[in-house]
Order: structure tokens, then sequence, then C-alpha cells
């Protein structure tokens, strides 16, 4: 596996060991963060990278300096140009994970809004531990930060502290990872990823209304599975009983991409096997994003 040796801090390529942000920073006391998650696909029978849905990633991190009230933000152009030129410099031969991170460095007062900068890293990424046998959920004690208290649809980190706690808990318990209520007892979503299920035939995923993030990837299966099957998934609030009556379920997430469900709450999601359903969009998600298909091509850009 290829090794990151190269980062970007604030548009210059430096030695990756070599980044550094002062300890009493708005971004370190603060957590005053909002990033991206970014994959770059490689292609093995054109030799080519492409960037996956860049200018979506790049609108909602602009949303979110702008609601965190950054004194700047950052062009489209100009950071596709960057994410380029670090990944040429660092030279993979295989996919490539990329974390974008844009903050305040200055150090001040909680209602400091700058100077803003930014660090980009390029990294291999293994193959998610459960992509092929499915993983256990536990619904989680702690409940999903709310839209009016610490926005989920905002990709801040301060928002997964309430993340690693579920996700602590969730191995404490034994399971492979925590599944978030909301304040009122519906679904959510994973620390991780966003979760879907099949009833009665049915694809259903919790609404953008439900304390989630507005998942890139979800929106792209929701797309896709729209153009497969000539049907809409069922966009709604979901009760926490009706995930014991799903057939199949999976998350979905840049970083873990589409990952199958087998147990909640100890108890078997259908036969306890990963379903049809999320078999049918994990290949034609990895046939778009890798373009071993010509349909989509706007999602990718080409390194």
């Amino acid at each position: 596996m290829w090794q990151a040796r190269t980062i970007m801090v604030n548009g210059e390529l430096i030695p990756f060991a070599d980044a550094r942000i002062h300890p009493l920073s708005l971004a370190v006391a603060y957590a005053t963060t909002v990033f991206e998650g970014l994959r770059a696909y490689y292609n093995p029978a054109t030799g080519k990278f492409a960037i996956f849905r860049l200018d979506e990633h790049m609108r909602r991190l602009q949303v979110g300096m702008k609601v965190m009230r950054f004194e700047r933000s950052y062009e489209t152009d100009y950071m596709r140009d960057c994410l380029t030129r670090l990944i040429r410099a660092n030279a993979p031969d295989d996919d490539v994970y990329i974390r974008l991170l844009a903050y305040i460095e200055g150090i001040g007062l909680m209602a400091t809004t700058g100077p803003v900068g930014f660090t980009a890293a390029a990294m291999p990424r293994e193959k998610p531990k459960f992509a092929d046998t499915g993983m256990s959920l536990g619904v989680s004690s702690w409940s999903r930060l709310p839209d009016n208290a610490s926005p989920p649809r905002i990709k801040a980190t301060a928002n997964y502290h309430n993340a690693r706690l579920t996700q602590l808990q969730a191995k404490a318990d034994g399971y492979d990872g925590a599944l978030m209520l909301t304040p009122t007892g519906k679904v959510s979503e994973t620390p991780i990823a966003c979760f879907f299920m099949v009833r009665d035939g049915k694809l259903i995923t919790p609404s953008v209304t439900s304390n989630i993030l507005e998942s890139i990837t979800r929106d792209t299966l929701l797309t896709l599975y729209r153009e497969l099957t000539g049907k809409d998934a069922e966009q709604r609030e979901v009760d926490r009983s009706e995930l014991y009556f799903a057939e199949e379920a999976f998350l979905c997430g840049t970083g873990q991409e589409i990952i199958p469900v087998t147990v909640i709450d100890k108890l078997p999601v259908g036969d306890g096997k990963p379903g049809p359903v999320t078999a049918l969009l994990r290949k034609r998600y990895f046939d778009i994003v890798r373009g071993n298909v010509p349909e989509h091509p706007e999602w990718r850009t080409l390194v």
C-alpha cells in the first residue's frame, strides 16, 4: 500500500510529518473546524484518478464555513487545483482518501472569526472492515444532536464528540457500531454514516429533518436506486421498532462507502446476511465512482 508523504497547508505542499497548528488556536481550543472526507478512485483500465462529487463536497464545506461565520471561504476552482496538486505529489498507485479541513487558526476569544486556514491530506485507506460480512449495531442511549443546538447537517468537528460517545458505548456493549435516535425517539444515523433499510420490499432512509448529515453518498444512492428500479426510496421518520421488521439494512458514507448491517440490538436483520438491494447498489456505486460505466461523468473530476 502506498504511503502519504506530502500534506498541504494553506496551499503549500510540505512533508506529511511537518504539519502544525498552534494549540491555542480556535480550531483546537473551541473546535472551530469544518471538514470534508472525499475519495479519488483509481481506474486501472485508464490509469487515471477521479475525485468523486468534488463540487458537492465543496458546496457543503462552503456552507459550513458560512454558518460558522468564518471571515473567508475557498473557491471551488482553487480547491480543485490544490487537491489535484496534492494527489499528484503523493504519487498514489491505488484509491485515495482525502481529508480537507478548514478552520480558524487565529488565537482569541470564542467569537473570533479569523484568520482562516486549511489543511488537505491525501492518504491510503483500507477497505472497510465489515464491507463484505456486515456489521452489528446497537441503538445508543446517546441521542443525536438536534438541529437547534449543534446542526448535524454542518460537518463540524465539534459534532463528532456526540458521535464518539456513541461509538465508545457501542464498543463497550459488544457492538461493531451504534445507531442514534433523535431526541424524540426516531431513527437518525450512525456516528460514521447514514442508515438505510428495506422493509416490505421498500427502500427507506430517515429524512434530512431527522438530525442527519445531508450525506453526499446518501444522495448518490437515492439517485442510483431510482435509476435502477424506477422507484423512489422513502425518506421519512423511522420508528425504532421498525428496525426489527427490516429485511435488510446498510450504512453509507464517503469513508465507509456501503456496509451491510446484519444485526441490530442482538437481533438478526432479515436472515442475518447482506441483502440483494445492498448488493445491487454496491455494484452500481463502484461502477460509477471508478468510471467503469459512462453514466454520471459530472460526478467524476479527473486528476
